[in-house]
């Protein structure tokens, strides 16, 4: 069943438009269900994230959160960062290769659902020694307070504060990104945590509260 949040991000996109609808009737038609998190089309089983749908500059993908864990014969799944563990992507920039690998996607979608079903799950890799940036570890050593709560968070928080401060080529940019966060790190939160307080699954948010009635 279609849902009218999801209705409204697809009359939205400006870009990929026709290749997102089609994505859309595919997982639907994979008797999955739609709910808007993160501010995109995400697709459930069982209240379960199976897929996401992702909309970019240069392309628009099927992202499944445990990726890792199908069997690809087909060689079609991405890894979308260096540092991820279980998701993978499925990328596309025309609705015409949608179309042709139709039969081929929805056997991946069954497939995602088959290991949710069993309960798989990619186990994290706790043992990866961050490599903190030149910016951020100044900060920790001249801030103590900052370096405390930093080390305080879990091992997850941590290294995705780590992932988003190292990302820009840019050293002012690194900068820029760090100065943003550092309140939030003094008040023990994580990069993705709410701090609004109105998100229906804490403590992570999960884009809810943007859609209360105010």
């Amino acid at each position: 069943m279609m849902n009218p949040k999801v209705d409204l991000y697809f009359s939205k996109a400006q870009k990929w438009q026709e290749e997102l609808e089609r994505l859309r009737m595919i997982l639907l038609e994979c008797s999955l269900t739609e709910e808007l998190k993160w501010d995109s089309p995400c697709y459930l089983y069982n209240h379960k994230n199976i897929i996401i749908v992702h909309s970019f500059k240069d392309y628009c993908a099927l992202g499944f959160f445990n990726g890792a864990l199908l069997s690809d014969p087909n060689g079609l799944l991405i890894k979308p960062g260096k540092n991820t563990q279980a998701g993978r992507q499925i990328r596309f920039t025309q609705v015409s290769e949608i179309l042709k690998l139709e039969p081929i996607l929805k056997a991946y979608i069954y497939e995602a659902i088959e290991v949710e079903k069993a309960g798989l799950k990619v186990e994290p890799t706790n043992n990866t020694e961050l490599t903190i940036p030149e910016e951020f570890q100044h900060k920790l050593d001249t801030m103590p307070a900052l370096k405390a709560a930093f080390e305080a968070l879990t091992p997850g928080r941590q290294r995705a504060y780590n992932m988003y401060f190292s990302e820009p080529k840019q050293s002012n940019t690194r900068v820029t990104r760090i100065e943003k966060y550092i309140e939030r790190i003094l008040n023990g939160k994580g990069f993705n945590d709410c701090i609004c307080g109105l998100s229906q699954r804490m403590p992570s948010c999960d884009g809810s509260h943007k859609y209360l009635n105010k």
